[in-house]
């Protein structure tokens, strides 16, 4: 395999013709993969870092928004801990796949989410979000759609913007071939989920593609189990600060 430069290779999941019960078993296993492999944890922890660096007045509620929503598990983890911390918060979800979003419904009944089908450059806000996440998103796009997405996301928050992605690295690849051969009885995370560390990030690619969309305020930082995180704020105190 090289891992020197990004697959463009198509997953699976991208095709807008799956059927909803594919969707379905994939929303499932991803839910799993998100909790034991720390993208809640990460997703917790960025919202966390932007909520106590703004130094500005805060709205109620709290508007975030996520593009890519999938299944809509990150919203309700995030919901979750909005409400343990007292943080009133309205939350809505993208995502240009209907059975995407269907299952989102279905799996968020009883909680007050707005979903949305759509690109995520084509919604009409409103009301700005306050913060606008992505996860496991950035890595279905190439490089041009990316530095677009970037500014967009900076464009259409009040307070900052997060992400979370892979980091394309040869044990991330193998470790997650391996794990899906065995446990998943999902086609789709079998075979897009080796593709998806393909299609991944190392550093000097994440902190290129944020200077190319114009942005400079960002801190980008590793974490297990190979994940990137990024946190970009319009009027926090980072300035290209790049640790771990």
């Amino acid at each position: 395999m090289n891992f020197a430069v990004r697959s463009y290779e198509p997953e699976i999941i991208d095709n807008p013709d799956l059927p909803f019960i594919e969707i379905s078993r994939n929303m499932k296993e991803l839910r799993t993969i998100n909790s034991l492999l720390g993208g809640h944890r990460l997703n917790i922890q960025a919202l966390k870092i932007i909520l106590a660096d703004f130094s500005g007045e805060k709205k109620h509620p709290l508007k975030i928004c996520e593009i890519g929503c999938g299944g809509g598990d990150n919203l309700k983890v995030l919901a979750k801990w909005c409400k343990d911390q007292n943080i009133p918060a309205e939350f809505t979800g993208i995502d240009i796949n209907s059975n995407c979003i269907r299952y989102a419904r279905e799996f968020c009944h009883g909680q007050t989410f707005e979903f949305i089908i759509s690109d995520y450059r084509e919604v009409d806000f409103s009301t700005q979000p306050d913060v606008i996440f992505s996860s496991l998103f950035c890595h279905h796009f190439k490089d041009e759609a990316l530095v677009e997405m970037f500014h967009w996301m900076y464009e259409n928050c009040c307070i900052g913007y997060f992400i979370n992605d892979l980091h394309r690295h040869r044990l991330a690849y193998y470790s997650i071939r391996i794990l899906t051969q065995i446990f998943s009885k999902s086609r789709l995370v079998k075979n897009d989920g080796p593709l998806s560390v393909l299609r991944g990030f190392i550093r000097n690619e994440f902190i290129q593609l944020l200077k190319n969309a114009g942005i400079r305020n960002f801190v980008l930082k590793w974490t297990w189990a190979f994940r990137w995180q990024v946190i970009v704020q319009k009027k926090g105190q980072y300035d290209q600060k790049i640790p771990g």
